[in-house]
């Protein structure tokens, strides 16, 4: 799962980015508008954070050309601003949420889960095919009620195949959304997380589909 924080303070951005990435996210950045409307319009995320006030090109204006576009990944706004018509104007510029600086990670982190899941077309907070069971509030996997332990590119690779269950993903598009932009992206080493999660999670969880991609099968 792959998340882009646009944020113009250096320190809150790698405040995000840490505890993003600990919650098992790939994370890209941006400092200035028109770096965020570039990445929004060429890369794939599962999310983004948004701030408002931004250098060169305000998030407002961002988020519009966006939309515009026809960039329909959910935006969770990030802004100082403590006005009600600062945030009637961030969502009726197509945001999906918000929070209000100064605010509690936790909180932004479980925005940003719901606004993840409700893309998806996921209702509860847990995935579960078989025994298989993934947490995002706890970015934990059981099987049949015991734990397994998994690396960070494992957990993404599984996290996105789960939440897309029953669909048929390409191994381009499971690239864009596991990797972080600056990360020497490989499809290949998909292969190799796919094998390891099969081996610990089961042979018949991830379904290759010939010159097609992976599908985890729907319940």
């Amino acid at each position: 799962m792959r998340v882009l924080v646009v944020e113009d303070e250096p320190r809150l951005t790698l405040q995000l980015e840490r505890a993003l990435q600990a919650a098992g996210y790939a994370v890209d950045t941006a400092y200035d508008g028109e770096r965020a409307e570039i990445l929004g319009e060429t890369e794939d995320y599962d999310a983004v954070v948004l701030d408002l006030g931004l250098p060169r090109v305000d998030g407002a204006t961002v988020l519009r050309r966006w939309r515009a576009a026809g960039r329909a990944m959910p935006v969770l706004v990030l802004t100082a601003r403590d006005s009600w018509s600062d945030k009637v104007a961030g969502l009726d510029a197509g945001a999906d949420d918000y929070v209000t600086k100064p605010f509690n990670v936790e909180e932004l982190l479980a925005r940003l889960r719901a606004l993840i899941r409700r893309a998806a077309g996921q209702a509860d907070p847990r995935v579960q095919v078989g025994d298989v069971v993934l947490d995002p509030r706890a970015s934990a996997v059981t099987k049949a009620g015991e734990p397994v332990a998994l690396t960070a590119h494992e957990y993404r690779v599984l996290a996105y195949l789960m939440l897309h269950r029953g669909e048929v993903v390409s191994r381009s598009r499971l690239t864009e959304h596991v990797y972080a932009q600056d990360f020497d992206r490989d499809s290949n080493t998909l292969e190799v997380f796919v094998g390891r999660l099969r081996r610990k999670l089961g042979a018949d969880l991830i379904e290759t589909v010939r010159g097609l991609g992976y599908r985890v099968p729907p319940a």
